[in-house]
């Protein structure tokens, strides 16, 4: 017989253990599992192994509500990260609820039941779990493979190449001549990690990036522990972090000339006299029309300095046996090539999902709050902001499913689903340049242009939209 819990929660990482752990606090009474497809708890965190992986939103936001980060560094490596998460999990009783190497495969809705059907794949072979409500916590991209584009010539090339996804645990850069291709969070991690060991690092971009310094230290965090008891002073510095970082977000968008000559000021002064700040950090979009990346004490700058990177800011004609031909007809001579080149969207974890029979459409469904889907029932998933701390939307997202359980409860309800309203115009899921985004906007749900099925990206909204709002909305049809 399969195993009937009330909740059943996909992926073990920041979302998931999040999620469990609001669960446990405010609803005490359901019972749930989480299952996990890798062996390990703490999904990004646990898998990204590149030299520097660190965050790329502050800890005081990236953290959770409901448990201060009490680390010294705002921006933290990734191994302080997952012990966090993994801490978080032992509090809340959450691990003995986790099942690892579940490998999820399908997910069925029964009108009939009021339930779903999942089945899982373990030591290939099937294991069946039936649930009440479904929550996919398994963020928004591909664990198996990155994404690389096709270069020419790749075979050519007679050293090593690596995607930072699936790091070598033996990679020796020592003395190497590293290429590192892109200019997102990840190159730019990259870059001044490598940097003291390598013979050089050259962070390869097509076309810049807005990068920002960041103190690696919050001095506010660090001096109110002193007064305050640690959720109070936790409190205070996450929402003085949330309120600049919106701030930054909304200037960028009003007035993004305005923040385009702040932070070429700022970069400028950060890197040598004369340096050609506007061919290497001059991008040809707005500030966060992509995402900005954040380099803990100008690390990366710093490198540049040092003279043990460099930036090249140029195309790829092709990869040839000693390194890389430029656009330009130059040749980056490289040992190594690391192709920081992103990742690969994923929807739910690539579960094959059907309701009544009926396989799940993505593109022909609406999101309702960023958190549920029409047309799918006792269904959430957790998709953070991409331009804010993706924990933020997390804690925001699993407190509202625990208020739309207890609403269940009261009202005497086995479903619940959000009916699409006649007249709502269809817009892209994501209103984000980032090219993992635009590569896949045609394998999304949408969005609409009237709240509650348009979403905000703001976070200071969505408290008021998500975690104050009335249930009885007339979108949600409880039955």
């Amino acid at each position: 017989m399969a195993e009937h819990v009330d909740v059943l929660i996909i992926g073990a990482g920041l979302s998931g253990i999040g999620a469990a752990a609001t669960l446990a606090q405010r609803q005490p009474g359901k019972s749930y599992r989480i299952l996990e497809r890798r062996s390990a708890s703490g999904g990004t965190w646990d898998l990204f192994r590149y030299p520097g992986v660190r965050s790329d939103s502050d800890m005081y936001t990236l953290g959770y509500r409901f448990k201060p980060w009490m680390g010294e560094k705002a921006l933290a490596d990734g191994a302080s990260i997952l012990d966090y998460v993994r801490e978080t999990a032992e509090e809340y009783d959450v691990e003995r609820h986790i099942r690892y190497d579940h490998h999820v495969k399908s997910a069925e809705w029964d009108s009939v039941t009021s339930a779903w059907t999942v089945t899982a794949e373990v030591d290939g072979k099937p294991t069946t779990y039936t649930a009440n409500f479904l929550w996919s916590c398994s963020g928004y991209y591909n664990y198996d493979e990155g994404f690389t584009p096709d270069f020419a010539g790749r075979d050519d090339f007679t050293g090593q190449i690596v995607h930072p996804q699936h790091w070598p645990e033996d990679l020796d850069y020592t003395g190497k001549r590293v290429v590192v291709i892109g200019s997102g969070a990840t190159a730019v991690t990259l870059v001044p990690a490598m940097a003291p060991d390598a013979a050089k690092v050259t962070m390869l971009q097509r076309s810049p990036t807005y990068i920002l310094s960041l103190p690696s230290k919050d001095p506010l965090a660090l001096g109110l522990r002193k007064v305050l008891p640690k959720q109070a002073a936790y409190n205070v510095t996450r929402l003085k972090n949330i309120t600049q970082a919106a701030a930054l977000y909304t200037v960028s968008q009003k007035q993004p000339r305005l923040m385009r000559a702040m932070i070429r000021k700022l970069t400028q002064r950060m890197l040598p006299e004369d340096y050609p700040v506007d061919v290497h950090f001059k991008p040809t979009y707005g500030p966060w029309d992509q995402r900005l990346c954040l380099v803990p004490n100008g690390d990366l700058f710093k490198a540049i300095r040092s003279g043990k990177a460099e930036v090249v800011t140029d195309t790829i004609d092709t990869f040839t046996p000693d390194g890389i031909r430029l656009g330009s007809g130059e040749e980056l001579e490289a040992d190594i090539i690391i192709t920081a080149t992103g990742l690969n969207l994923h929807l739910f974890g690539g579960v094959e999902v059907s309701v009544d029979g009926k396989k799940f459409d993505a593109p022909h469904t609406m999101a309702y709050r960023g958190l549920m889907l029409s047309e799918m029932p006792n269904f959430a998933y957790t998709i953070g902001y991409t331009n804010a701390s993706w924990t933020l939307k997390a804690d925001l997202v699993a407190e509202y499913v625990c208020r739309l359980l207890e609403k269940m409860d009261e009202k005497g309800a086995t479903t619940v689903v959000p009916v699409r309203q006649e007249g709502v115009a269809e817009e892209p899921f994501m209103d984000f340049e980032a090219g993992y985004v635009l590569r896949s906007l045609d394998q999304l749900p949408k969005q609409g242009d009237v709240e509650p099925w348009k979403l905000k990206q703001n976070w200071f909204y969505d408290v008021r939209q998500i975690r104050n709002s009335e249930l009885d909305d007339g979108v949600l049809a409880f039955s």
